[in-house]
């Protein structure tokens, strides 16, 4: 069968799709027609039909919880891996008057924001590999850095001004839930198991071959610094990658709850499916 698959061009997911990408396994019958964008273009790719499976921010797949369920693979979850929050000076703070960068609207950063400042000021988004610079150039106050700016910020010349996944693990006593791939709910259970085992295998195949994924992580990563590549892929492709597991399905639950009782989430919604 042949799968319109979205993948983000981050190195958590560059690592663990290196497999499937270059043919190092087998993909169990599947033809895997792959295109790399950023997570937004990902998550509007997703609201228009264009991907069968597809990394999703989470905030995206709870919006598209009526045609889309999480796989129990690929992952991007857990403590200490949250956005921050910065600004170039260290004074500002979230307000009513504050204008703030986020790296899109569907984005799990931006429901994050919503929830912890709800009335934190007006909201711009932009790619999230602009965010530092506009932040330097005065376009904005504060921003939530997402993915490689997390560990670069300080180098970058940006004060920390909250971590995010940390006020939500403390509020919530519950791993951040950033992103996953999603699956149309309509494809044959056989091919979501088949799909689940061919990514579970491509994770296997990146830990034990790790060199020889770089080539591909380097090719689209905003950042091509090993030393920053490195500990962002294994904060990044942990655990909770390999199997949601029960602790991230209550992550889930936790967020879905708490973008509800923070108005970012509209009434309605179904249930989000997860695959087991």
């Amino acid at each position: 069968m042949k799968l319109r698959v979205g993948l983000s061009t981050c190195p958590n997911d560059t690592f663990a799709f290196h497999a499937i990408l270059h043919g190092r396994i087998d993909l169990r019958g599947l033809e895997i027609d792959a295109e790399l964008l950023d997570v937004q273009q990902l998550n509007d790719g997703l609201f228009a039909d264009r991907y069968d499976i597809s990394k999703a921010s989470f905030h995206a797949a709870l919006l598209l919880a009526d045609r889309y369920g999480v796989l129990p693979v690929g992952s991007a979850l857990g403590f200490g891996v949250g956005p921050l929050l910065v600004a170039a000076d260290p004074a500002a703070r979230p307000a009513a008057g504050a204008r703030v960068l986020c790296p899109g609207p569907t984005t799990t950063a931006t429901l994050l924001y919503g929830c912890l400042h709800p009335n934190g000021g007006e909201i711009d988004h932009t790619v999230f590999s602009d965010i530092g610079a506009r932040l330097h150039a005065g376009d904005a106050d504060l921003g939530v850095l997402i993915h490689e700016g997390r560990l670069t910020y300080r180098r970058d010349g940006l004060t920390l001004i909250e971590d995010l996944g940390a006020t939500f693990e403390r509020v919530a006593d519950a791993p951040v839930p950033l992103g996953g791939i999603v699956a149309r709910r309509s494809l044959p259970d056989r091919v979501i198991a088949d799909f689940t085992a061919v990514l579970r295998d491509a994770i296997a195949y990146a830990w034990a071959n790790r060199d020889e994924t770089l080539d591909t992580i380097q090719e689209y990563a905003q950042e091509l610094d090993e030393a920053v590549i490195w500990p962002y892929v294994e904060l990044y492709v942990n655990g909770h990658t390999v199997d949601l597991g029960d602790d991230g399905e209550r992550a889930l639950r936790v967020l879905e709850r708490t973008g509800r009782e923070g108005g970012v989430l509209p009434d309605g919604l179904p249930e989000l499916v997860v695959y087991r």
